[in-house]
């Protein structure tokens, strides 16, 4: 008898921190921490991923020309948006992004950066 109540005490405890661990990944994915937009020149797209595949990507901002650019590191999980910056490789682009903090594993993404749309910058 007390071999059952430690085994469902057991799996009350696991099902407890598997529906927590969804709900913590399921709001982490779901709400952004903040939202922006950054321009410049990807240098770097691939869809990367032993298990969940995304999309990750670099993109180069030049603040003037003849400086140093700063790298923006990116993840796309929409094809329909990888798509369009396959397209636009090599032209200067306008990136909408949402920032997911804390997200729990890399097979989500590999930065905290997605980015949601994409439009070229004449």
């Amino acid at each position: 008898m007390q071999s059952r109540t430690l085994w469902r005490w057991f799996a009350s405890f696991v099902l407890i921190v598997v529906v927590s661990f969804a709900a913590y990944t399921w709001l982490v994915l779901h709400w952004s921490y903040s939202s922006g937009e950054r321009a410049g020149y990807v240098q770097k797209f691939s869809k990367k991923g032993w298990l969940c595949k995304t999309w990750e990507g670099e993109l180069a901002m030049v603040s003037m020309p003849g400086t140093l650019s700063e790298k923006f590191n990116f993840t796309v999980v929409d094809d329909a948006v990888a798509d369009k910056i396959n397209k636009n490789l090599g032209k200067r682009v306008s990136l909408d992004y949402e920032q997911h903090k804390g997200v729990p594993s890399s097979c989500f993404a590999e930065t905290e950066y997605f980015v949601t749309d994409v439009r070229v910058v004449e």
